[in-house]
């Protein structure tokens, strides 16, 4: 199970100050499993591993033998929550190269989660003449950029194979009941897929906002919500057993003594894309009120060489935390040379694995030394089990962090602000006047 060490951060906050950052997390867990709260209607995430609908499960599984038995390609569309969970998960047990690897799933590219015209030609242009199913995700239909997406994917589609067959590659996850995506999908026939009514996007992604296209790539979608279910018992414990506790209580602690920017790290590249909807989870759930702590990710030790230099010596309002892993899914042994040339024969018969464990620690040393804060999240190894256990973790963190800071971490009001502007620049009806008043501004 995941486990949070916080010995990186015992000369930055005092036990004092700890403890009194515990019985406000101990509070904001109560009002979370509880349910009591503001947004207390969107926690359905809470009890999903455990009660997840079965049904619909096996559904998603038949789903992605489908796909991978008619297409080379699933073109996943969706923005936000809609695409990143998925694709930080594929990455995460795969590999950022999974749809170079000889493997029998289809490849997965993802669209609709940005308004590039550029990007959409490179994607029809990696399809190619190979067959292709569509998987788009959105709870109203009507979000712009997987909306235009899915237009342009979908008369491809019906190009190629007409619109009879086109339909049966067309799978839409989407409201149970209502909005443009469920009447369309129900007039045309695509099967559909639940996007629940008590669960936001960003903590979607084990529901077939997040299973479906995992399936469909091969991952082990049952082992996935088994680790979860693991996490779920961990994240019940009211005391400091419960990792997502001491996340909570250390992140915030450090915030309440300046340490206002968090940057994720890790050192292994599957790693990226967690960081992508870890910033999403946390950002989009604390930055409210002219609140919250601002969540930064780095690729180490690429970054290193990078933003290495500010994280050393730079400002000194950041709070690092690193994902560590005990076990590598391969390792790779360094070979000995006879005249060793590059001097590096003091490292011939160790693993890969073991020399970048010792490049992590040594780098955290030296980041405290420099004045930043550092905790440890040490996981297992990159598998479906851990990213689910993962998954889970960050979620429960992520909701009690935001009830101890005193913002409602189930709501997004700021995101509607540029979608107004941009629909009143585009030209959309009903936005007449706020055009005018932007075209004034530019």
């Amino acid at each position: 199970m995941v486990n949070v060490l916080l010995n990186g951060i015992r000369g930055f906050v005092t036990e004092d100050e700890l403890n009194a950052v515990y019985k406000r997390i101990e509070a904001a867990h109560e009002t979370l499993a509880g349910r009591k709260g503001a947004g207390g209607e969107f926690t359905g995430w809470l009890d999903l591993p455990r009660d997840y609908d079965r049904e619909e499960l096996e559904r998603i599984k038949a789903a992605a033998k489908r796909i991978g038995g008619d297409s080379e390609v699933l073109v996943v569309i969706g923005i936000g929550g809609s695409y990143l969970g998925a694709r930080a998960a594929i990455e995460f047990v795969l590999s950022p190269f999974h749809n170079q690897k000889k493997r029998a799933a289809p490849d997965i590219l993802f669209a609709g989660n940005n308004i590039s015209a550029s990007y959409v030609n490179d994607i029809l242009e990696i399809i190619g003449g190979r067959d292709f199913s569509v998987n788009v995700i959105s709870k109203s239909g009507t979000t712009t950029e997987p909306a235009v997406a899915f237009r342009l994917f979908k008369a491809e589609l019906e190009k190629r194979y007409g619109a009879e067959k086109a339909a049966k590659r067309i799978y839409a996850t989407t409201d149970r009941e209502r909005g443009v995506l469920k009447r369309v999908a129900d007039a045309e026939g695509y099967e559909t897929f639940v996007v629940p009514d008590d669960i936001g996007g960003r903590f979607s992604v084990l529901t077939a906002v997040g299973l479906l296209p995992c399936a469909a790539a091969g991952l082990d979608v049952d082992a996935m919500l088994s680790g979860a279910l693991e996490a779920m018992g961990a994240c019940a414990e009211k005391d400091r057993t419960n990792p997502a506790w001491n996340y909570a209580a250390a992140r915030n602690a450090l915030y309440d003594k300046g340490y206002h920017v968090e940057v994720l790290g890790c050192y292994e590249p599957n790693f990226r894309f967690m960081g992508e909807w870890w910033k999403q989870l946390y950002g989009e759930s604390e930055g409210k009120q002219h609140k919250g702590i601002f969540p930064a990710s780095v690729e180490l030790t690429a970054d290193l060489h990078s933003m290495g230099q500010y994280l050393q010596d730079g400002g000194r309002f950041l709070q690092e935390t690193v994902v560590t892993f005990e076990r590598p899914v391969n390792d790779v042994m360094i070979p000995a040379q006879e005249n060793d040339g590059d001097g590096l024969n003091f490292l011939a018969g160790q693993g890969l694995h073991g020399i970048n464990r010792q490049a992590f620690r040594g780098t955290m040393l030296a980041h405290i030394d420099g004045g930043v804060p550092n905790i440890e999240i040490a996981a297992d190894t990159l598998c479906e089990r851990t990213l689910g256990q993962l998954i889970y973790f960050f979620e429960f963190a992520c909701g009690v962090s935001g009830y101890a800071l005193g913002v409602n971490p189930f709501d997004q009001p700021g995101v509607e602000d540029y979608k107004r502007n941009m629909f009143a620049l585009l030209g959309k009806k009903g936005y007449e006047d706020r055009r005018e008043e932007l075209l004034k501004r530019l």
